[in-house]
């Protein structure tokens, strides 16, 4: 059996379509085959751009015992899978921007999935408008700590959805509604670092640019004390 990170192991059981899921930057396979083992897909097509990890994901699969239900693709992102191809897009591991690019190629494949799981290492708020802006609503977040790093992970389906504040895109709705634990230890770390460099600036003459800086941090600072502040309060609740 395939023992996966807490990160991975996070990610694979937001997988609810119980179908084909496309493993899009499969690198090993570990995932591809960990989703077989608990059931959580009927068949996975382990998808990598470069030939290296495809090749570790197909000596994997061959010990695992799994070569009838996982195939082995070389991609760049989904653009080798056919439009309906995969009930589950399954992108980790990428920033953001990445990830919305890898969607943005494959438009008609995207348009045919039946859920999408993505944790995009960065940006989250431009993947949180792109799937606003494609038809998509995000049915649940999570985030995990492991190994001292935050990760965010997105389940989204076919559906119209906008959030009103630019808040939500940032931070998301999901996780400060339900107080997460994990997103308040997030927002207290990114506190403490921008209030370190504030504490940096005050001790010398601030440039034109430099306070310009400042400023916008003050706004990040009053963004993240805002969100913790929710998260708290329905925390309590």
């Amino acid at each position: 059996m395939i023992r996966l990170s807490k990160r991975l192991q996070a990610v694979a059981h937001q997988v609810e379509s119980h179908g084909v899921v496309a493993d899009i930057g499969c690198d090993h396979g570990f995932t591809s085959i960990y989703l077989l083992e608990q059931g959580l897909a009927d068949h996975v097509i382990a998808m990598d751009i470069n030939e290296g990890p495809l090749q570790r994901a197909r000596e994997h699969v061959t010990e695992s015992g799994l070569t009838e239900q996982i195939e082995l693709r070389l991609s760049d992102g989904a653009k080798k899978l056919m439009p309906g191809e995969a009930d589950t897009l399954l992108i980790s591991g990428m920033g953001g921007a990445l990830i919305c690019k890898i969607l943005s190629d494959s438009p008609e494949v995207v348009k045919n999935a039946k859920e999408l799981v993505l944790s995009p290492q960065s940006e989250w708020a431009v993947v949180r408008h792109y799937l606003h802006d494609h038809g998509f609503a995000i049915a649940r977040e999570t985030m995990v700590l492991d190994q001292g790093k935050y990760y965010l992970i997105l389940r989204a389906v076919p559906g119209q959805e906008h959030y009103s504040d630019e808040t939500e895109y940032i931070y998301g709705r999901y996780l400060p509604e339900r107080g997460d634990t994990c997103l308040i230890s997030f927002l207290e770390k990114e506190e403490a670092r921008l209030l370190g460099i504030f504490n940096k600036m005050a001790s010398r003459e601030l440039s034109e640019q430099a306070a310009k800086q400042k400023q916008e941090l003050e706004q990040e600072l009053a963004l993240v004390r805002g969100t913790k502040e929710i998260c708290l309060h329905r925390k309590e609740r």
